[in-house]
Protein backbone atom coordinates (compact mmCIF):
# COMPACT_ATOMS: atom_id res chain seq x y z
CA UNK A 1 0.00 0.00 0.00
CA UNK A 2 0.99 3.58 -0.96
CA UNK A 3 0.19 6.08 1.53
CA UNK A 4 0.01 9.68 0.74
CA UNK A 5 -0.05 12.16 4.12
CA UNK A 6 0.12 15.89 3.65
CA UNK A 7 0.78 17.96 6.86
CA UNK A 8 3.38 15.20 7.83
CA UNK A 9 5.43 17.73 9.53
CA UNK A 10 2.63 18.52 12.03
CA UNK A 11 1.92 17.29 15.60
CA UNK A 12 -1.01 14.86 14.07
CA UNK A 13 1.61 13.97 11.33
CA UNK A 14 4.52 13.20 13.00
CA UNK A 15 2.53 10.87 15.21
CA UNK A 16 0.71 9.00 12.37
CA UNK A 17 4.32 8.99 10.42
CA UNK A 18 5.68 7.58 13.10
CA UNK A 19 2.90 4.74 13.47
CA UNK A 20 3.19 3.95 9.60
CA UNK A 21 6.84 3.56 9.22
CA UNK A 22 6.83 1.28 12.92
CA UNK A 23 4.64 -1.13 10.69
CA UNK A 24 6.02 -0.45 7.38
CA UNK A 25 9.65 -1.52 8.74
CA UNK A 26 7.85 -4.35 10.78
CA UNK A 27 8.80 -3.16 14.27
CA UNK A 28 4.79 -3.08 14.72
CA UNK A 29 3.83 -6.55 14.23
CA UNK A 30 -0.27 -6.05 15.39
CA UNK A 31 -0.85 -5.76 11.78
CA UNK A 32 -0.14 -8.78 9.97
CA UNK A 33 -2.76 -8.24 7.25
CA UNK A 34 -1.28 -4.51 6.86
CA UNK A 35 1.58 -3.83 4.45
CA UNK A 36 2.82 -0.35 3.51
CA UNK A 37 5.53 0.10 0.67
CA UNK A 38 5.77 3.89 0.14
CA UNK A 39 4.72 6.68 1.97
CA UNK A 40 4.77 10.25 0.70
CA UNK A 41 5.41 12.89 3.14
CA UNK A 42 4.63 16.33 2.29
CA UNK A 43 4.51 19.31 4.25
CA UNK A 44 4.90 23.03 3.11
CA UNK A 45 8.23 22.89 2.23
CA UNK A 46 7.88 19.96 0.29
CA UNK A 47 8.54 19.74 -3.54
CA UNK A 48 5.02 19.77 -5.70
CA UNK A 49 6.62 16.61 -7.63
CA UNK A 50 6.20 14.78 -4.07
CA UNK A 51 2.63 16.00 -3.98
CA UNK A 52 1.83 14.99 -7.43
CA UNK A 53 4.14 11.01 -7.52
CA UNK A 54 1.46 10.79 -4.47
CA UNK A 55 -1.41 11.95 -6.08
CA UNK A 56 -0.69 9.72 -8.57
CA UNK A 57 -0.06 6.74 -6.84
CA UNK A 58 -1.21 6.14 -3.44
CA UNK A 59 -4.11 4.05 -2.24
CA UNK A 60 -4.87 6.52 0.65
CA UNK A 61 -4.86 9.82 1.72
CA UNK A 62 -4.46 11.17 4.91
CA UNK A 63 -5.02 15.09 4.30
CA UNK A 64 -3.76 16.58 7.74
CA UNK A 65 -2.51 19.89 6.09
CA UNK A 66 -4.24 23.27 7.23
CA UNK A 67 -4.06 26.07 8.52
CA UNK A 68 -5.03 27.53 12.07
CA UNK A 69 -2.82 30.93 13.85
CA UNK A 70 -2.28 32.69 10.23
CA UNK A 71 -0.92 36.03 10.54
CA UNK A 72 -3.84 37.25 7.68
CA UNK A 73 -7.10 35.92 8.08
CA UNK A 74 -6.77 35.43 4.55
CA UNK A 75 -5.22 32.77 4.46
CA UNK A 76 -7.22 30.23 6.64
CA UNK A 77 -9.38 29.77 2.71
CA UNK A 78 -5.52 29.66 1.30
CA UNK A 79 -4.89 26.64 3.98
CA UNK A 80 -7.75 24.91 4.37
CA UNK A 81 -10.18 25.22 1.07
CA UNK A 82 -7.76 25.75 -1.28
CA UNK A 83 -4.76 23.19 -1.01
CA UNK A 84 -7.71 20.37 -0.43
CA UNK A 85 -8.89 21.74 -3.94
CA UNK A 86 -5.36 21.23 -5.22
CA UNK A 87 -5.26 18.04 -3.89
CA UNK A 88 -8.49 16.84 -4.92
CA UNK A 89 -7.37 18.28 -8.42
CA UNK A 90 -4.31 16.20 -8.44
CA UNK A 91 -6.12 13.25 -7.99
CA UNK A 92 -8.85 13.99 -10.90
CA UNK A 93 -6.24 14.49 -13.15
CA UNK A 94 -4.30 11.13 -12.53
CA UNK A 95 -7.93 9.17 -12.03
CA UNK A 96 -7.27 8.05 -8.63
CA UNK A 97 -10.15 7.58 -6.92
CA UNK A 98 -8.68 6.11 -3.91
CA UNK A 99 -10.06 7.20 -0.21
CA UNK A 100 -9.33 10.41 0.97
CA UNK A 101 -9.15 11.11 4.80
CA UNK A 102 -9.99 14.73 5.85
CA UNK A 103 -9.18 16.06 9.20
CA UNK A 104 -11.74 18.98 10.20
CA UNK A 105 -12.52 19.71 13.77
CA UNK A 106 -15.75 20.59 15.57
CA UNK A 107 -15.30 24.02 14.90
CA UNK A 108 -16.71 23.27 11.06
CA UNK A 109 -19.78 23.30 13.17
CA UNK A 110 -20.23 26.85 13.22
CA UNK A 111 -21.80 26.39 16.49
CA UNK A 112 -22.02 29.16 19.34
CA UNK A 113 -18.54 30.14 19.16
CA UNK A 114 -16.89 28.40 16.54
CA UNK A 115 -18.75 30.21 14.87
CA UNK A 116 -15.42 31.94 13.27
CA UNK A 117 -13.15 32.77 9.98
CA UNK A 118 -11.25 28.95 10.95
CA UNK A 119 -14.43 27.34 11.08
CA UNK A 120 -15.87 28.52 7.77
CA UNK A 121 -12.59 27.39 6.39
CA UNK A 122 -12.78 24.06 7.78
CA UNK A 123 -16.58 23.46 6.83
CA UNK A 124 -15.27 25.24 3.61
CA UNK A 125 -13.07 22.53 2.96
CA UNK A 126 -15.36 19.86 3.74
CA UNK A 127 -17.81 20.39 0.96
CA UNK A 128 -14.51 20.54 -1.45
CA UNK A 129 -14.28 16.78 -0.75
CA UNK A 130 -17.69 16.28 -0.36
CA UNK A 131 -18.23 17.86 -4.14
CA UNK A 132 -15.05 15.83 -4.90
CA UNK A 133 -16.69 12.41 -3.90
CA UNK A 134 -20.01 13.36 -5.55
CA UNK A 135 -18.41 14.08 -9.30
CA UNK A 136 -15.56 10.86 -8.93
CA UNK A 137 -17.45 8.30 -6.42
CA UNK A 138 -14.34 8.38 -3.87
CA UNK A 139 -14.37 7.32 -0.71
CA UNK A 140 -14.05 9.90 1.81
CA UNK A 141 -13.95 10.23 5.55
CA UNK A 142 -14.40 13.50 7.19
CA UNK A 143 -13.16 13.52 11.16
CA UNK A 144 -14.47 16.52 12.99
CA UNK A 145 -11.91 16.36 15.98
CA UNK A 146 -11.74 17.85 19.35
CA UNK A 147 -8.76 18.66 20.78
CA UNK A 148 -5.82 16.92 20.25
CA UNK A 149 -3.30 16.31 22.81
CA UNK A 150 -0.38 14.13 23.56
CA UNK A 151 3.65 14.01 22.93
CA UNK A 152 4.80 16.53 20.04
CA UNK A 153 1.94 18.56 20.28
CA UNK A 154 3.56 22.18 20.57
CA UNK A 155 3.04 24.21 23.41
CA UNK A 156 1.72 27.84 23.19
CA UNK A 157 -0.01 27.39 19.73
CA UNK A 158 -3.48 25.90 19.81
CA UNK A 159 -3.64 23.11 22.27
CA UNK A 160 -4.08 24.53 26.25
CA UNK A 161 -3.17 20.81 27.42
CA UNK A 162 0.22 20.89 25.56
CA UNK A 163 0.68 24.52 27.14
CA UNK A 164 0.07 23.53 30.57
CA UNK A 165 1.95 20.25 30.74
CA UNK A 166 4.96 22.06 28.78
CA UNK A 167 4.25 24.98 31.87
CA UNK A 168 4.16 22.76 34.71
CA UNK A 169 7.82 20.63 33.38
CA UNK A 170 9.02 23.97 32.94
CA UNK A 171 8.36 25.62 36.18
CA UNK A 172 6.45 28.19 34.50
CA UNK A 173 2.98 29.71 35.64
CA UNK A 174 -0.07 28.79 34.37
CA UNK A 175 -3.61 31.23 34.01
CA UNK A 176 -6.96 29.67 33.97
CA UNK A 177 -9.75 31.98 33.69
CA UNK A 178 -12.12 29.29 35.08
CA UNK A 179 -11.50 25.99 36.14
CA UNK A 180 -15.11 25.03 35.25
CA UNK A 181 -14.43 25.02 31.41
CA UNK A 182 -14.88 21.79 30.23
CA UNK A 183 -13.52 20.04 27.38
CA UNK A 184 -13.35 17.50 25.11
CA UNK A 185 -9.97 15.87 24.35
CA UNK A 186 -8.85 13.46 21.91
CA UNK A 187 -5.73 11.33 23.06
CA UNK A 188 -3.07 11.21 20.34
CA UNK A 189 -2.56 7.69 20.25
CA UNK A 190 -6.67 7.08 20.10
CA UNK A 191 -6.88 9.09 16.99
CA UNK A 192 -3.96 6.41 15.67
CA UNK A 193 -5.84 3.75 16.17
CA UNK A 194 -8.93 5.38 14.61
CA UNK A 195 -6.61 6.28 11.67
CA UNK A 196 -5.06 2.34 11.11
CA UNK A 197 -9.29 1.31 11.64
CA UNK A 198 -9.38 3.44 8.27
CA UNK A 199 -7.01 2.80 6.53
CA UNK A 200 -8.48 -0.92 6.94
CA UNK A 201 -11.64 -0.29 6.13
CA UNK A 202 -13.31 -0.15 9.65
CA UNK A 203 -13.30 3.40 10.85
CA UNK A 204 -16.40 4.43 13.08
CA UNK A 205 -19.19 6.62 10.78
CA UNK A 206 -21.34 8.89 12.34
CA UNK A 207 -23.96 11.99 12.42
CA UNK A 208 -23.60 15.55 14.42
CA UNK A 209 -25.81 16.44 16.66
CA UNK A 210 -24.69 19.88 17.55
CA UNK A 211 -21.44 19.08 18.76
CA UNK A 212 -22.06 15.10 19.73
CA UNK A 213 -21.15 12.49 17.75
CA UNK A 214 -23.76 9.73 17.09
CA UNK A 215 -22.76 6.40 15.97
CA UNK A 216 -24.16 5.93 12.26
CA UNK A 217 -24.00 3.27 9.53
CA UNK A 218 -23.34 6.23 6.46
CA UNK A 219 -21.09 8.46 6.86
CA UNK A 220 -19.43 10.46 5.30
CA UNK A 221 -18.51 11.98 9.02
CA UNK A 222 -16.65 9.54 11.14
CA UNK A 223 -15.26 9.99 14.73
CA UNK A 224 -12.40 8.20 17.19
CA UNK A 225 -14.34 6.31 19.70
CA UNK A 226 -12.63 7.12 22.92
CA UNK A 227 -12.84 10.88 23.89
CA UNK A 228 -12.64 12.45 27.38
CA UNK A 229 -14.68 15.17 28.47
CA UNK A 230 -12.41 17.26 31.59
CA UNK A 231 -12.35 20.81 32.96
CA UNK A 232 -9.46 22.71 33.22
CA UNK A 233 -9.10 22.65 37.03
CA UNK A 234 -9.12 18.62 36.73
CA UNK A 235 -6.33 19.11 34.00
CA UNK A 236 -4.43 21.45 36.47
CA UNK A 237 -4.87 19.17 39.41
CA UNK A 238 -3.37 15.84 37.95
CA UNK A 239 -0.68 18.42 36.60
CA UNK A 240 0.42 19.14 40.50
CA UNK A 241 0.33 15.78 41.38
CA UNK A 242 2.49 14.86 38.40
CA UNK A 243 4.88 17.60 39.06
CA UNK A 244 5.01 16.28 42.76
CA UNK A 245 5.90 12.67 41.69
CA UNK A 246 9.91 12.76 42.34
CA UNK A 247 9.54 14.48 45.89
CA UNK A 248 6.38 12.69 47.19
CA UNK A 249 7.39 8.97 45.04
CA UNK A 250 3.78 8.50 44.82
CA UNK A 251 2.37 7.43 42.07
CA UNK A 252 -1.18 8.10 41.66
CA UNK A 253 -3.79 5.47 40.68
CA UNK A 254 -3.94 6.00 36.76
CA UNK A 255 -6.26 3.07 35.30
CA UNK A 256 -5.65 1.20 31.69
CA UNK A 257 -7.41 3.67 29.32
CA UNK A 258 -8.13 7.11 31.85
CA UNK A 259 -7.30 9.82 30.97
CA UNK A 260 -5.08 10.80 33.73
CA UNK A 261 -3.13 8.13 32.46
CA UNK A 262 -2.61 9.38 28.83
CA UNK A 263 -2.51 13.07 30.38
CA UNK A 264 0.65 11.85 32.48
CA UNK A 265 2.59 10.41 29.37
CA UNK A 266 1.95 13.40 27.79
CA UNK A 267 3.30 15.40 30.40
CA UNK A 268 6.38 13.35 30.70
CA UNK A 269 7.52 14.20 27.03
CA UNK A 270 7.82 17.79 28.03
CA UNK A 271 10.42 17.05 30.69
CA UNK A 272 13.71 19.30 30.42
CA UNK A 273 16.90 17.23 30.35
CA UNK A 274 17.38 18.17 33.57
CA UNK A 275 14.40 17.02 35.21
CA UNK A 276 13.97 13.29 33.48
CA UNK A 277 16.72 11.83 36.47
CA UNK A 278 16.09 12.69 39.91
CA UNK A 279 17.70 12.19 43.17
CA UNK A 280 16.29 9.31 45.60
CA UNK A 281 16.68 9.34 49.53
CA UNK A 282 19.30 6.83 50.25
CA UNK A 283 19.65 5.78 54.31
CA UNK A 284 22.63 4.37 54.60
CA UNK A 285 25.15 3.17 57.32
CA UNK A 286 27.88 0.54 57.53
CA UNK A 287 25.66 -2.46 57.33
CA UNK A 288 24.53 -1.13 53.16
CA UNK A 289 22.00 1.59 52.51
CA UNK A 290 17.43 1.28 52.04
CA UNK A 291 16.18 3.47 49.50
CA UNK A 292 12.33 3.88 48.35
CA UNK A 293 11.87 4.30 44.86
CA UNK A 294 7.95 4.75 44.83
CA UNK A 295 4.66 4.59 46.76
CA UNK A 296 1.67 4.08 45.12
CA UNK A 297 -1.62 5.64 45.64
CA UNK A 298 -3.28 1.94 45.31
CA UNK A 299 -1.33 1.51 48.77
CA UNK A 300 2.28 -0.30 48.98
CA UNK A 301 6.09 0.53 48.07
CA UNK A 302 8.88 -0.59 46.26
CA UNK A 303 12.34 -0.26 47.63
CA UNK A 304 15.95 -1.36 47.19
CA UNK A 305 17.93 -2.79 49.48
CA UNK A 306 21.69 -3.31 50.01
CA UNK A 307 23.36 -5.41 52.08
CA UNK A 308 27.02 -5.51 52.90
CA UNK A 309 28.83 -8.92 52.71
CA UNK A 310 28.45 -11.27 56.38
CA UNK A 311 25.37 -8.26 57.14
CA UNK A 312 22.08 -9.45 58.34
CA UNK A 313 19.07 -7.60 57.76
CA UNK A 314 15.63 -7.04 59.53
CA UNK A 315 14.73 -9.20 62.40
CA UNK A 316 10.83 -7.66 63.03
CA UNK A 317 7.72 -9.12 62.03
CA UNK A 318 4.19 -7.09 60.93
CA UNK A 319 0.39 -7.73 62.18
CA UNK A 320 -1.22 -6.92 58.33
CA UNK A 321 2.01 -5.76 56.41
CA UNK A 322 3.34 -8.05 53.88
CA UNK A 323 6.33 -8.04 51.76
CA UNK A 324 7.83 -9.58 48.57
CA UNK A 325 11.85 -9.67 48.43
CA UNK A 326 13.39 -10.27 45.36
CA UNK A 327 17.02 -10.88 45.37
CA UNK A 328 18.96 -9.32 42.03
CA UNK A 329 22.50 -9.85 42.90
CA UNK A 330 24.70 -11.47 45.07
CA UNK A 331 23.80 -14.51 47.32
CA UNK A 332 22.35 -14.90 50.48
CA UNK A 333 19.20 -16.53 52.91
CA UNK A 334 16.06 -15.21 53.84
CA UNK A 335 14.56 -16.64 57.26
CA UNK A 336 10.99 -16.47 58.90
CA UNK A 337 10.03 -17.73 62.02
CA UNK A 338 5.97 -17.94 63.25
CA UNK A 339 5.33 -16.05 66.19
CA UNK A 340 5.08 -17.92 69.32
CA UNK A 341 6.54 -20.83 66.97
CA UNK A 342 10.09 -22.91 66.71
CA UNK A 343 10.28 -23.72 63.59
CA UNK A 344 12.58 -21.42 61.22
CA UNK A 345 11.67 -21.50 57.54
CA UNK A 346 15.22 -20.80 55.38
CA UNK A 347 15.20 -19.57 51.49
CA UNK A 348 18.56 -19.17 50.05
CA UNK A 349 18.34 -16.78 47.36
CA UNK A 350 20.64 -15.23 44.44
CA UNK A 351 20.59 -12.78 41.85
CA UNK A 352 21.53 -16.12 39.19
CA UNK A 353 17.94 -17.25 39.59
CA UNK A 354 15.56 -14.38 40.26
CA UNK A 355 12.06 -15.46 42.50
CA UNK A 356 10.40 -13.77 44.68
CA UNK A 357 9.68 -14.50 48.80
CA UNK A 358 6.95 -13.81 50.61
CA UNK A 359 7.10 -11.97 54.14
CA UNK A 360 4.10 -13.56 55.99
CA UNK A 361 2.14 -11.31 58.59
CA UNK A 362 2.92 -12.53 61.90
CA UNK A 363 6.64 -14.02 60.71
CA UNK A 364 9.50 -12.58 62.19
CA UNK A 365 12.37 -12.19 59.50
CA UNK A 366 15.57 -11.59 58.59
CA UNK A 367 17.53 -11.19 55.34
CA UNK A 368 21.41 -12.63 55.60
CA UNK A 369 24.56 -11.79 52.92
CA UNK A 370 26.13 -14.77 52.59
CA UNK A 371 29.11 -13.42 50.57
CA UNK A 372 31.83 -12.41 51.94
CA UNK A 373 33.04 -10.08 48.97
CA UNK A 374 29.65 -9.39 47.43
CA UNK A 375 26.83 -6.94 48.32
CA UNK A 376 23.16 -8.55 48.22
CA UNK A 377 21.10 -6.14 46.57
CA UNK A 378 17.57 -6.93 46.75
CA UNK A 379 14.20 -5.36 45.73
CA UNK A 380 11.92 -5.03 48.20
CA UNK A 381 7.57 -4.46 48.06
CA UNK A 382 5.73 -3.57 50.82
CA UNK A 383 1.92 -3.54 50.57
CA UNK A 384 1.87 -0.47 52.30
CA UNK A 385 3.98 2.81 52.60
CA UNK A 386 6.10 2.77 55.94
CA UNK A 387 4.12 5.29 58.60
CA UNK A 388 6.27 6.32 61.58
CA UNK A 389 2.96 6.94 63.84
CA UNK A 390 1.58 3.52 62.95
CA UNK A 391 4.83 1.48 61.57
CA UNK A 392 3.65 -2.29 62.56
CA UNK A 393 6.69 -3.40 62.80
CA UNK A 394 7.43 -5.10 66.04
CA UNK A 395 11.65 -6.35 66.56
CA UNK A 396 11.98 -10.08 67.42
CA UNK A 397 14.72 -12.21 66.77
CA UNK A 398 14.50 -15.18 64.18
Amino acid sequence: MKILITGAAGFAGKNLTAALCAIRDGKDRRFPALTIDVLYLVDRDTELAVLEEGCKNADFVFHLAGVNRPKDPAEFMAGNRDFLAGVCALLRAYNNTCPVLLTSSVQASLLGRYNNAYGKSKQAAEEVLLQYSAETGAKILIYRHPNLFGKWCRPNYNSAVATFCSNYANDLPVTVDDPNTELELLYIDDWIDEMLDALQGTAHPCVFEGLCTVPAENGPYYAAPVTHRVTLGEIIRWLEVFKAQPKSLLMPQMPDGSFQKKLYAAYLSYLPKEKIAFPLKTNADPRGSFTELMRFAAGGQISVNITKPGVKKGQHWHHTKWEQFIVVSGRGCIRMRKIGSEEILAFEVSGEKIEAVHMLPGYTHELVNLSETEDLVTVMWASEGFDPDRPDTFFEEV
